[in-house]
């Protein structure tokens, strides 16, 4: 099996608060746990800082419903244009705001009015949308860009390989793993550099270790890439 199918078939595990890693992000974190109804938040960043696993987990809330970029204009007109006293929400997450379309960018202008307007009564909700550039850098109808800034904004920034290190180290040491410095800059400078990624990987070398009672090595690391047969679930 070569690197890049297993990496593609290796099971991802779901995004939540707990298994964020927040290296230099620790504030919008800390603003993500906070996150209540009447409130709203937006994060931005790069490609790869964690901005939609910060959304999903938002999302996954009690309550919370998750709206990507694709099918955003719907969804949101939906929510927006809903009576005043029908059930929402309690977080709506909306994610790829750079992405939106026309339609989607005033689905989304009609929600954050919504959103507002209701703030203060038994019908309020938070909402948490994330892009990749500031709110002024946003290239948005001006009415939109300027309710980005309505309440707390957070540019999100992505992992060092230090912090990535320290957190699959403490994965590792978690399940009890006796895992070498060498193995984790191995996986580190030979794969991808999403986390999410990185800890699946290492999900799939302990079971690996374990069904071939090897130690957890970089020659079991790469015995793994190569035997066809490397279970995966």
């Amino acid at each position: 099996m070569n690197r890049q199918l297993l990496l593609d078939v290796l099971p991802e595990p779901a995004p939540s608060l707990g298994n964020y890693i927040p290296g230099p992000n620790g504030q919008a974190l800390d603003a993500a746990h906070r996150l209540a109804p009447g409130h709203a938040l937006y994060l931005w960043g790069p490609a790869g800082c964690g901005r939609s696993h910060l959304l999903r987990a938002i999302a996954g809330s009690p309550g919370g419903r998750y709206i990507g970029a694709q099918d955003a204009a719907a969804a949101l007109a939906g929510l927006a244009q809903s009576s005043p006293t029908d059930p929402m929400p309690r977080i709506v997450a909306v994610d790829d705001l750079h992405r939106m379309d026309d339609a989607g960018q005033a689905a989304l202008f009609a929600l954050y009015n919504r959103w507002r307007e209701s703030a203060a009564t038994q019908h309020a909700f938070a909402l948490a949308v994330a892009g990749d550039r500031a709110p002024l850098a946003m290239p948005l109808r001006e009415d939109l860009r300027t309710r980005l800034g309505w309440d707390l904004v957070f540019r999100l920034d992505p992992l060092s390989d230090a912090d990535k290190l320290a957190a699959l180290s403490a994965q590792a040491a978690g399940r009890g793993l006796q895992l070498a410095p060498e193995v984790i800059n191995w996986m580190l400078t030979h794969y991808e550099r999403d986390m999410r990624r990185l800890a699946a990987l290492l999900d799939a070398l302990d079971r690996y270790s374990l069904a071939t009672r090897r130690p957890l090595t970089i020659p079991l690391l790469r015995a793994m890439l190569a035997d066809p047969d490397t279970p995966t679930s």
